[in-house]
């Protein structure tokens, strides 16, 4: 059994039948993050004594022949973005780099209840404000499948540790394109569940207890190499908790097994006036003639009548005014009040046109983001795109579309660039419709070859 490339399911089947200890499955974990870590810089906060003390009370708790929760014994590491009692987390911003939360979130406790190992804590760009995850305190995290270029941002930590086989799964958060990217960069699965699906209490660190101000557009989800894992995962964090009064109280299905005879996938290479790289435009388009071979409805989307770059800029400006609502003092010209409902029901518009395109289809295909991994660069200036300077926040204009509509969005990888970079697209469907996603993305997946591990793992 090669334990660090063995997925979540089988890790916890395995020591369930004590084929392994929860220990020798941490211990595994350990060495390949002290072999591997080196070249990514992905793991940027380790507590390897604690880590060791809950394995052992999970083969204990095996022994006495207790319960067992779907995780038990299972090791894995966190962004450092979620809340985490005993262990730091600081969003790679310097006046939280000694912050110790007083409880876990109800993301990570949930993960722990269902028997996880906490590990450590995975690398993110500052604040959580961009597409490389690099910091002052922990530096930049690099791409496994070339160190020279991003793993993605902001969970780009945790999408270079699942591809290096450090951890079998991991949580990010999603406001812009934040688990898909990254999850593309480095060809793994990521899954955005649909708005208010997933708790954001505790999701970001609050040393000063300031009243939480992002509410909408932003969503945990998990990344994992398989789709199996991703739906075991979404399954455990997602629902009410308590905790965050924003949750819907909307039933949590297990993935379905779907034929692709029976699937009605809308595909677009790429959306108007967004630019994106020839290679990803082509890869959604030979999949397309794939599916329609396969024997599934497949037609060119009819997009919403949108314009998907107000959108944006819309988006921006919502985020603008929940940062806004987070500062400890007010701004001296703070935004009026009816300037955040017309935001609201601008939005509203875009939300609605989505639900009535998903109507007429079981899903959209379509880019992840603009380009494959690129080489570390300086935020906020130009990307090479077909040759042309492209403009660098144009990057997740794919994905963050959805992050405005808050609708679930599942990033899978696709096969490599010319560069032998992953290439990752992107299937989104109706509000709550995550478990019909896996199970399209599993009815696709031999068709894509799935997770493969970078070279020299």
């Amino acid at each position: 059994m090669d334990i660090v490339f063995s997925s979540t399911i089988e890790l916890a089947a395995a020591i369930a039948a004590r084929d392994i200890s929860a220990v020798e499955a941490l211990d595994a974990h350990l060495a390949q993050i002290d072999r591997r870590n080196g070249a990514v810089n992905a793991v940027v906060t380790l507590d390897q004594k604690g880590a060791i003390e809950r394995a052992r009370q999970a083969d204990r708790a095996l022994a006495r022949g207790d319960t067992l929760g779907p995780l038990h014994g299972v090791p894995f590491t966190l962004k450092d973005a979620h809340e985490t009692a005993g262990m730091k987390t600081t969003a790679g911003f310097p006046p939280f780099a000694d912050y110790v939360a007083r409880e876990d979130s109800p993301v990570v406790a949930r993960l722990k209840k269902a028997g996880g190992v906490l590990v450590g804590k995975t690398n993110v760009a500052t604040m959580l404000g961009d597409w490389q995850s690099d910091n002052p305190l922990f530096g930049r995290t690099s791409n496994p499948w070339d160190s020279s270029r991003t793993a993605g941002g902001s969970s780009g930590g945790a999408a270079a540790a699942v591809a290096t086989g450090m951890t079998p799964f991991e949580v990010g958060t999603d406001m812009q394109d934040s688990i898909r990217l990254p999850a593309a960069f480095c060809g793994v699965y990521g899954l955005k569940p649909t708005e208010h699906r997933v708790s954001l209490a505790g999701a970001f660190p609050d040393p000063g207890g300031i009243p939480r101000s992002v509410r909408l557009m932003s969503c945990p989800g998990p990344l994992a190499r398989n789709l199996e894992d991703l739906a075991l995962i979404h399954q455990i964090i997602a629902g009410p908790d308590g905790a965050d009064a924003d949750l819907a109280p909307v039933p949590v299905d297990p993935m379905p097994k779907l034929e692709l005879k029976s699937l009605r996938i809308a595909f677009a290479s790429a959306f108007p006036g967004f630019p994106v790289a020839a290679e990803i435009s082509a890869a959604v388009e030979r999949l397309a003639a794939q599916l329609t071979s396969a024997g599934a409805s497949v037609e060119d989307a009819r997009l919403p009548r949108l314009d998907l770059h107000d959108d944006l800029a819309e988006g921006g400006k919502l985020i603008g005014m929940m940062l806004e609502a987070a500062q400890p003092e007010p701004p001296k010209q703070p935004t009026p009040v009816s300037r955040w409902f017309a935001a609201l029901a601008r939005r509203d518009r875009s939300i609605l046109a989505w639900e009535r395109f998903f109507e007429s289809c079981d899903a959209l295909l379509c880019p992840v983001a603009m380009t494959t991994a690129f080489p570390h660069c300086k935020p906020g200036g130009l990307l090479t795109v077909n040759g042309k300077d492209e403009s660098y926040w144009m990057l997740p204009a794919h994905g963050a579309v959805f992050n405005y509509s808050g609708h679930p969005a599942l990033a899978f990888p696709c096969g490599q660039d010319g560069n032998g970079l992953p290439i990752g697209l992107q299937l989104v469907g109706r509000h709550w419709s995550e478990a019909r996603l896996l199970g399209i993305a599993a009815a696709i997946a031999p068709l894509t070859g799935g997770f493969r591990r970078p070279p020299g793992y």
